[in-house]
């Protein structure tokens, strides 16, 4: 019967010793239709084995309602890396961290009663086991002792970095057991002490999360645990990018080859982190928030991977394959080409849809006595608009408190402000309200929700407390309009605006005769973009990146359609399709 088990710090598999060369790809940030030339490059640099993390917040995006279709369907991608010979790592979280938004916890889970995330807490563990009983039949019949390829599967998710709950996670074991789940389990912390001692637990195996200095985790974990297999479940290769600030690693690929050379030599398993990034597409980038500082992260997650954002192999890549050779018979000797990209150029706008005017096709409105966060309003992403009315007569000010994450200030439909988040001050002061009185609309988007630390499943998006006018609380009572974006179907279009128009949708729709890869410069200030009715994702001229990734799967022999939504202004009349690939540093 097909085995997979630890033993004497060695990983067993049909009773054979295999030494794991794994590298992390995530289905859900790959279009479906890539998913073969991804596994299938991963076998081309000597990869015996893949892993990927599980979003809950995707698979049950409203409560009790399941998706695992198209770029969700978990067990076709499991399938593919089977028929290519690959073994498979699976971690379902149910937190995954993963720089996604809030971690993958779903956002209904946010205001559950009584709720306490990732502890032994009854609202999230009833959570949980719904979600369980549905996920892992999928998984336990994709276990390599079942003839699947799935050889190990993780215990919740470096939760040595987040608390002390073993209960907890004894109770997440407890329902992999009763789910058929055999194959071994791990868990997997960051590679110090502290972290470490936090999320080990008895009788199961500990591994490795890290980037630099790895020997030294190595060593700590062999002192820790002697008989536990030495693998480093995350071996960072690279880094994600945050907006106005790109935080990639500055390491040649030499170096960092080095490391997995040392690590191979000592007879280690490693799952490089990343080795193919993706793309965080729609508003499922995560953020992160150090010392009251909080950075959303972009829709580029090509992490300085070996295998690039759009799946062309970098010199990381070539690196890594020459390590692997040394330790891996019959690596093949074939050179992935470069992904077909083409440069479709300039393609006009042609028609424009103000949002002010779309109020009610893009939602119901909601009246309300104050401002609350889009998640009371069973909101998960996207934009808000706040709108009231001062009537009397004065002189006064305008306060925002807590935003969440950028606003845009409007008096009688005049834009008066933007504001961000870790502003220090965000007061419009010396507005005159006429006898007529002036009417105020706040324009929130909420960027990534937190996926990491102490303030994970607390980072509620819009407008959190009170606005204040003249340092007394505003209750002059609201209107709300949740603008979730997940359809441009109801818009109502006119012929194209000035480029400086406000908050407008703008759409183009161009023909293709070839589908290739193609790279969006970025048409304006902040918005995003659909190709062909998908929500590609967010852009920011704040930069790092300057381009939006477009797979060929998104577009189609003839008509094409591109709808963006820029919140400003557009940088000009037309959007530009382009074939280079923004570089990394």
């Amino acid at each position: 019967m097909p085995e997979v088990r630890f033993d004497h710090a060695q990983i067993l598999i049909d009773g054979k010793a295999v030494q794991i060369v794994s590298g992390a790809l995530h289905y859900f940030r790959i279009h479906k239709a890539l998913w073969r030339d991804r596994l299938e490059k991963a076998v081309l640099m000597g990869l015996n084995c893949v892993e990927t993390y599980l979003p809950w917040n995707l698979h049950e995006p409203e409560e009790g309602k399941f998706d695992f279709h198209g770029m969700l369907d978990v067990e076709r991608f499991i399938a593919i890396a089977a028929e290519l010979g690959l073994y498979v790592i699976v971690r379902p979280g149910p937190y995954i961290c993963a720089e996604w938004d809030n971690g993958g916890l779903p956002v209904w889970l946010m205001t559950k009663p009584g709720i306490r995330i990732r502890r032994t807490n009854r609202p999230y563990l009833d959570a949980v086991e719904r979600y369980f009983a549905v996920l892992l039949p999928k998984l336990r019949q994709l276990q390599y002792n079942l003839g699947g390829p799935v050889i190990m599967i993780q215990l919740e998710n470096e939760y040595g970095s987040y608390c002390h709950d073993r209960a907890y996670l004894d109770a997440l074991r407890t329902l992999y057991h009763a789910h058929g789940i055999t194959v071994p389990y791990f868990t997997a912390d960051g590679d110090a002490p502290f972290f470490l001692g936090n999320g080990m637990m008895p009788g199961v195996p500990a591994f490795l999360t890290g980037g630099s200095a790895l020997a030294n985790g190595a060593g700590l974990i062999r002192q820790l645990r002697p008989d536990d297999p030495p693998f480093y479940m995350e071996f960072w290769c690279g880094w994600f990018n945050a907006w106005g600030k790109r935080q990639g690693q500055e390491r040649s690929p030499e170096e960092i080859a080095g490391e997995l050379d040392d690590l191979l030599r000592a007879g280690g398993h490693v799952n490089i982190y990343m080795f193919h990034g993706g793309s965080n597409f729609g508003f499922n980038a995560g953020a992160n928030c150090f010392n009251g500082v909080y950075t959303g992260d972009t829709s580029s997650y090509d992490y300085g991977a070996p295998l690039s954002e759009c799946g062309d192999p970098t010199p990381l890549f070539f690196a890594f394959r020459d390590v692997i050779r040394k330790y891996r018979d019959n690596v093949p000797r074939t050179v992935p080409p470069p992904v077909r990209k083409i440069a479709y150029g300039k393609i006009s706008c042609q028609a424009t849809a103000p949002l002010f005017d779309n109020l009610e096709r893009l939602g119901k409105s909601i009246a309300a006595v104050s401002p609350e966060p889009m998640e009371v309003f069973g909101q998960n992403n996207g934009f808000i608009l706040y709108r009231t009315r001062l009537e009397d007569p004065m002189r006064t000010s305008l306060c925002l408190p807590e935003v969440h994450d950028r606003v845009q200030v409007f008096l009688d439909g005049r834009q008066v402000a933007v504001f961000e988040r870790n502003d220090a001050n965000r007061v419009v002061d010396s507005i005159e309200v006429p006898d007529s009185g002036v009417s105020v609309d706040l324009l929130v988007e909420g960027f990534g929700r937190i996926n990491y630390g102490p303030q994970l499943g607390l980072d509620f998006k819009g407008l959190k407390q009170d606005v204040l006018t003249g340092g007394q609380i505003c209750r002059c009572g609201w209107t709300i309009y949740p603008l979730p974006m997940t359809t441009t179907e109801k818009l109502a279009w006119t012929e194209f605006r000035p480029v400086f128009s406000g908050p407008a949708f703008h759409r183009a729709v161009f023909e293709v005769e070839e589908c290739a890869d193609t790279f969006l410069a970025f048409p304006g200030i902040c918005g995003v973009v659909w190709i062909n009715g998908f929500l590609l994702g967010r852009y920011w001229n704040r930069g790092p990146e300057k381009t939006l990734y477009v797979p060929s799967p998104l577009l189609r022999q003839g008509r094409n359609e591109i709808i963006v939504f820029e919140t400003e202004g557009l940088n000009a009349p037309y959007f530009r399709l382009t074939e280079v690939e923004p570089r990394r540093s």
